[in-house]
């Protein structure tokens, strides 16, 4: 799906601002027919959760409904017209002018509609219900009872009840886009890129297959133009890559001609790079790299996860400051904008589905594999073309104890290798040797908390066992290891000599010496501490104020001492690797 762009063919328009607003804790609205309009509605900003922004509705997971009006350009008469969701927590049904245009489930990838047909030039009402309650048969899943519970005991007692370590926002929370697009229109477009000494390849297949295409590829002091039909391919001598230190990007224009006519054009920003796993190594571009970075959370207080320009600008500046290369996308999809400026400025990421917490019992297992398969595929088609992009990763800690996992995601690597073959896949496990998917993944993701959950308080206890587990699981599947979670809470400004838990001083020393282990194990490929930036999660014993304090910054962006420990690290040793 092509992210709407203003250009001469197509029209955009942004309906992010004040919108009304009605909770409906009794499920009465449809009933009361509040497609047609909201009685007695608050205004709320749209895109933000609803969580924050109202003291009354902190934990309050829907429904409620969203409503706006909106006038048409004037220009548009001629165009296809849609109407494109960025993200909406968790299940969506839309109205326009009181038709039902439809639904989506699963809250961080974009869905549109097109309603050439259903749209006046003025005056048009949009109703959006969005219900966000957990359900057992939701991925990510919540409210788990019975049978199941025991698979979920650290989070059973949460409230919300969770079973996934952050707060559950609800709401519009990425911009709400109208837009336009010819009639012979581009739909989609799919970039691989290639590497051959100094000589760069770029295939481009672009659908309606078969339409005659004029492709124009500027950057640098290489200009390049092909014509064909449905699939183009440019070859770049002297080809300047991509890479975190010269994340160089090219302008692939592609134009669909109507006889000696541009029908419809479209601007991608391309980065020519290569990704492989090799033995024990990630290459990029066919040179060893090694991932040091973080998980991180779409989370600001007021916000909540709602799309937030100002704090993906100060974290991507954080991350340099840090020396960080690499993030994972934990624990769903960030904004289209944040993989955008991923690719402007160097960074690789981990990109991952919103499948947190799965299980695998019988009730709902088709349901729920549906569901993730639907993310997948959603996922890939979203960001197949960004360079920042190196591997997929199917899901965070999985309970993958039942015969049935295995299965379960070999469908899922199955359906991504068919979607994206250049790309590696893996799932992020807490499992270990117990994860029986590793047999066929490319690489394996492993989160450990040895001196935190485990053998807490007890770094140098814990750093053995690290080694250990590392070592063995190395020798059982012999693939390449990303720790890709580790760390310890810290209160902000608790101190104690010596370092004891919950202070920044055991944070800073038991992530020092994680580090120190993973540096000494030729097979692991990084290191993701735990997190970036604290961040609000459902309230439970193990959560002062309903925050996670694992990050190395406060949740306002303030950093603790780990975070100066690991800048020293990286910034000083990262010219090594």
């Amino acid at each position: 799906m092509l992210y709407p762009v203003q250009n001469p063919y197509r029209q955009t328009q942004d309906l992010s601002g004040f919108w009304r607003f009605k909770p409906d804790p009794l499920a009465q609205g449809e009933d009361e027919n509040w497609i047609s309009g909201l009685p007695d509605p608050r205004p709320i900003a749209v895109p933000a959760s609803w969580n924050d922004q109202f003291e009354d509705l902190r934990d309050f997971l829907g429904p409620a409904w969203y409503q706006t009006r909106f006038d048409l350009p004037w220009h548009w008469e001629d165009q296809c017209i849609f109407l494109r969701f960025n993200a909406i927590n968790y299940q969506a049904a839309v109205w326009l002018n009181g038709i039902y245009l439809g639904g989506h489930e699963g809250g961080h990838l974009p869905f549109r509609f097109e309603i050439t047909d259903n749209v006046t030039s003025c005056n048009n009402t949009l109703v959006v219900r969005v219900d966000g309650r957990l359900a057992a048969n939701h991925v990510p899943p919540g409210n788990i009872i019975g049978s199941d519970l025991d698979f979920f005991a650290s989070h059973s007692e949460n409230y919300p009840q969770t079973q996934f370590d952050f707060f559950p926002f609800c709401g519009i929370h990425r911009p709400v886009l109208l837009y336009t697009q010819p009639q012979d229109a581009i739909e989609d477009i799919t970039v691989v890129t290639n590497l051959a000494e100094e000589q760069g390849l770029i295939n481009v297949k672009v659908e309606p297959n078969g339409a005659r295409l004029l492709g124009t590829l500027t950057g640098d002091k290489n200009f390049a133009h092909v014509e064909g039909a449905g699939e183009l391919i440019f070859d770049i001598p002297q080809v300047k890559t991509w890479s975190p230190s010269s994340p160089f990007l090219y302008d692939l224009t592609i134009r669909l001609m109507n006889g000696n006519t541009v029908s419809d054009a479209y601007t991608l920003p391309v980065g020519v790079r290569t990704v492989a796993i090799d033995g024990d190594q990630l290459l990029l571009n066919g040179q060893p790299i090694y991932l040091q970075g973080f998980g991180r959370h779409e989370d600001f207080p007021v916000s909540g996860r709602g799309f937030n320009a100002p704090v993906i600008i100060k974290d991507y500046a954080l991350m340099r400051w840090v020396g960080a290369n690499s993030f994972r996308t934990s624990h769903y999809p960030y904004s289209e904008q944040m993989m955008t400026l991923a690719d402007q400025l160097g960074f690789l990421v981990i990109d991952e589905t919103p499948a947190v917490g799965l299980y695998f019992s019988k009730g709902g297992y088709d349901q729920r594999l549906a569901l993730c398969r639907q993310y997948v595929h959603e996922l890939i088609m979203r960001d197949k073309n960004h360079p920042s992009v190196i591997a997929w990763s199917l899901a965070n800690e999985p309970h993958s104890l039942r015969e049935s996992a295995k299965p379960f995601f070999q469908n899922l690597y199955n359906l991504a290798r068919s979607l994206d073959p250049t790309r590696p896949i893996t799932l992020v496990s807490c499992m270990g040797l117990l994860e029986e998917s590793f047999e066929f993944l490319d690489f394996l993701c492993l989160n450990r908390y040895f001196g935190w959950y485990q053998e807490s308080g007890q770094i140098d206890r814990a750093t053995e066992m690290l080694s250990a587990e590392l070592d063995l699981l190395y020798e059982t599947f012999h693939k390449p290891v990303l720790l890709a979670e580790f760390g310890a809470d810290a209160i902000p400004g608790q101190h104690a000599h010596p370092p004891e838990m919950f202070t920044e001083e055991y944070q800073a020393a038991l992530i020092t010496q994680y580090i120190d282990v993973l540096r000494s194990k030729p097979y692991v490929i990084g290191e993701h501490v735990w997190n970036m930036c604290d961040f609000k999660t459902a309230q439970g014993i193990t959560r002062m104020g309903g925050i996670n304090h694992k990050g190395v910054f406060t949740r306002d962006r303030r950093p603790k001492m780990a975070a100066h420990r690991l800048r020293e690290i990286w910034t000083e040793e990262s010219e090594n690797l």
